[in-house]
């Protein structure tokens, strides 16, 4: 009777028992819904518009033009040597991937309160499908990046490949998770307090001017260095930079101190997102 019951309940769904409880088998089962996310989600974005999948061309191009016009044109701000069209093409490459990661996964819960309250899945997969089809955008946006940097390379610009190119997938990494990471605890925190996406919003357009996007880092001035060198985002981005260009600040340091804060802040936000997930639906 025992192992009778046993076998009736094995598929049975549970709460989870532990905060670190990832479930990495379930979200493997249901792997078919993840791509099915992904597609949702990377689809979706540009419907219905007459240019679709042209605008993820588009938007890089004219912010990269806006920036350059105004900072290096009007403001005549340092590039580093740098061709400023590259110079912020990087920079806006690399932010808007981790914005985006951040911005699209702070509402999960309230943005998918409909579906999560009628059928169930690991609820981790909306998050991963959103970080996965934002690195295809992010692909697109490096891709225009690499068409332009092989143009002036070829126009005679003095541009030089190093080493440190091969961090590449590291630096990915970090913008993903460091993305999901704060975009998972902002979503269990919006459930109680809407008004947070908002300052979301608000403050990642804020944050990219706190950044080596705008200026890199030998430019900007001393009383203000401590600003930029406590975003983490800084030593991914001039890491980046310096991978293409040989040119900017590489540091072991900058990019560990990336690192710990890409793991600490994933880990929290896992530990919130987890928690939330429990009881949610009582609050969204």
């Amino acid at each position: 009777m025992q192992v009778a019951d046993t076998k009736k309940y094995a598929n049975a769904i549970v709460p989870k028992d532990a905060l670190f409880d990832l479930r990495l088998k379930e979200i493997w089962q249901y792997r078919d819904l993840l791509l099915l996310f992904v597609k949702r989600d990377f689809v979706a974005k540009y419907k219905q518009t007459v240019l679709g999948p042209v605008w993820f061309f588009i938007q890089p191009i004219f912010q990269t033009a806006i920036l350059a016009l105004v900072f290096a044109g009007m403001a005549s701000l340092s590039t580093d040597g740098i061709p400023p069209i590259l110079f912020y093409l990087a920079g806006i490459t690399c932010w808007n991937y981790f914005a985006n990661c951040l911005r699209t996964t702070s509402n999960t819960f309230t943005a998918n309160a409909s579906l999560f309250g009628k059928v169930y899945f690991p609820r981790a997969v909306t998050p991963l499908s959103i970080i996965i089809s934002n690195l295809i955008q992010f692909g697109i946006g490096l891709l225009l990046f690499l068409l332009l940097y092989l143009y002036f390379v070829v126009t005679g610009a003095t541009l030089s490949l190093n080493t440190s190119l091969l961090l590449l997938p590291v630096l990915i990494l970090l913008m993903g998770l460091m993305g999901l990471g704060l975009g998972m605890l902002v979503s269990a925190m919006t459930t109680k307090y809407r008004d947070l996406q908002y300052l979301v919003d608000f403050g990642v357009q804020l944050l990219m001017y706190a950044t080596p996007v705008i200026l890199p880092l030998s430019a900007v001035p001393d009383k203000y260095r401590p600003l930029m060198l406590a975003n983490p985002m800084t030593g991914i981005i001039e890491t980046f930079k310096y991978s293409f260009f040989s040119t900017g600040t590489f540091s072991w340091e900058l990019l560990g101190y990336s690192a710990g804060f890409t793991i600490v802040v994933f880990l929290l936000g896992l530990v919130v997102f987890n928690y939330t997930e429990k009881n949610f639906m009582d609050t969204v």
